[in-house]
């Protein structure tokens, strides 16, 4: 093999995107927020380090990036995530961007280890709640959500923190009518100017 071949081949390694083994792909490139888009008070997520920042007003970070349109069904999709004290936010899926406001579409999976919301890390958010945080304040841990038709599980650290199986014609009260299993993308919280989180490693698996 000639050198300008070898060459040629590092070079399409090297601008091959990130992320790739095993149907994983990676939806931040720990360089920018470019696939993302922020609803209102949009100054609340920056980068730094190889991590999105959450510091600010309330506010979601929706992905409207290339992968898989994003639009998912079924899927993985997990982060590494470090909270600080009394910080609060949340992994939304199945929802799509809105200009201000909380999504009223899809679930949010809660990321609150000390924060005076008494609802922790690693639940379902007011659908299978978690009382006792699963993992600690400035330390990085890995948040990991699957789902599969209309079955919801929830890993921190590799240990199951919260399960769901969605009803059949599941109703919801007329504040929470948009919180059921379908399909969209995914968003980060900003909760409130008092809470600071950190997002790295966002990676998605899509499951047939």
């Amino acid at each position: 093999m000639t050198r300008i071949l070898v060459t040629a081949l590092l070079a399409l390694v090297s601008v091959a995107p990130a992320a790739q083994t095993d149907g994983w792909v990676s939806l931040f490139d720990g360089k920018t927020l470019d696939g993302w888009k922020a609803s209102e008070n949009p100054s609340t997520f920056s980068v730094a380090d190889g991590a999105i920042v959450v510091a600010g007003p309330r506010s979601h970070l929706y992905y409207v990036g290339a992968v898989n349109n994003h639009v998912f069904t079924n899927f993985e999709w997990k982060a590494d995530v470090m909270t600080t004290p009394g910080s609060n936010s949340g992994m939304y899926f199945h929802t799509e961007f809105q200009e201000g406001g909380w999504p009223s579409k899809g679930y949010e999976v809660q990321v609150n280890n000390s924060h005076t919301d008494w609802r922790r890390t690693g639940g379902l958010y007011a659908i299978v709640d978690v009382k006792e945080p699963p993992a600690k304040d400035d330390t990085w841990f890995t948040q990991h959500i699957t789902v599969i038709g209309k079955h919801v599980v929830i890993k921190v650290d590799g240990n199951v923190t919260s399960e769901y199986t969605e009803p059949a014609n599941v109703e919801r009260p007329a504040d929470m009518a948009g919180r059921k299993l379908g399909s969209g993308t995914f968003a980060l919280q900003g909760h409130d100017p008092k809470s600071k989180v950190f997002f790295k490693n966002i990676m998605v698996k899509a499951l047939p």
